[in-house]
C-alpha cells in the first residue's frame, strides 16, 4: 500500500490522522515501510495493523508512546498476548463520531446521561460543560463531545455527596492550568514549520497530559491514606 492508502483505510476511524503523524511513527520504529527503488514508501497490512494498534491505545487509553512501543516489543518477543482488540469507531467528516454528532444539545447530554435537564444546565451555566468547534466545518457549527456525558454522570455521581457545580468549577479552572501549562512546554516544537516537528507536538502534550493525570492521582490517594 501506499502512503495515501494507509491514510484512506485509516481515517474513518481517526479523522486527525496525518502524513506527519504516519511518518513520526515511522521515525519512532512503530513501522517500517519498505522503500522502492524511486525511493517511495511502501507499506503491508502488518504496518497497518500496527498503526491501528498504536493510535487506538493513545485515543482510547491514553497511553504515552514509550508505553505502547514497550507493548509491541513484548508482542513481538511473545512476551505479552494481546488484549481484546478495541472495536473501531465510525467518524463523521467533521471528526465526531455518530454519537457525538447527535449532541447538539444539552438535552442530548441530559437524555444520554439519565439526568434532569436542569443539572445539565448548571453544568453548562458554571462552565464546567463547554462546546466544541467541529473540525473541518464552519466555525458556529458547535457540538458536545461524548466524553461530556462522562462528565456530567460524574458530577451526578459527585452530588451524592454533596459536591456540586461549585466545587466542580474550581476543579475545572485546575485542568484548565494544567492544559496552558501542557501548551507551554511544548510550544518550541508547536512553533516550528515541520510537519514533523508538529506531529512530535501532539505526541508529547497526550504524553504530559498522561503524566499530570497520574501525578495528580498519586497526590489524591497519598492524602486520603493520611486521613485515614
Amino acid at each position: 500500500m501506499r502512503i495515501s492508502d494507509v491514510l484512506s483505510a485509516l481515517k474513518t476511524e481517526f479523522p486527525a490522522i496525518t502524513h506527519s503523524k504516519l511518518r513520526f511513527l515511522e521515525e519512532q520504529g512503530f513501522i517500517h515501510p519498505v522503500r522502492t527503488n524511486s525511493g517511495y514508501r511502501q507499506y503491508c497490512a502488518a504496518d497497518l495493523e500496527r498503526l491501528r494498534y498504536v493510535l487506538t491505545e493513545q485515543r482510547d487509553r491514553y497511553l504515552p508512546l514509550k508505553v505502547i512501543k514497550t507493548q509491541l516489543d513484548d508482542l513481538d518477543n511473545g512476551a505479552l498476548e494481546s488484549d481484546t482488540p478495541l472495536g473501531p469507531r465510525v467518524a463523521t467528516q467533521d471528526g465526531f463520531t455518530p454519537a457525538q454528532a447527535m449532541l447538539r444539545h444539552l438535552s442530548d447530554i441530559a437524555s444520554a446521561a439519565n439526568v434532569e435537564s436542569k443539572f445539565v444546565e448548571e453544568l453548562y451555566e458554571a462552565g464546567i460543560l463547554r462546546e466544541h468547534i467541529a473540525a473541518n466545518t464552519d466555525a458556529d457549527r458547535v457540538a458536545f463531545a461524548e466524553h461530556d456525558v462522562e462528565i456530567v454522570r460524574l458530577a451526578c455521581a459527585l452530588a451524592e455527596f454533596g459536591i456540586d457545580w461549585r466545587h466542580l468549577r474550581s476543579m475545572r479552572a485546575g485542568a484548565d492550568r494544567a492544559v496552558a501549562l501542557v501548551d507551554q512546554s511544548v510550544a518550541h516544537l508547536a512553533g516550528r514549520s515541520s510537519s514533523s516537528s508538529r506531529a512530535q507536538a501532539a505526541n508529547a502534550r497526550t504524553e504530559l497530559a498522561e503524566l499530570l493525570a497520574r501525578l495528580h492521582t498519586v497526590w489524591l490517594r497519598d492524602g486520603i491514606a493520611e486521613l485515614n
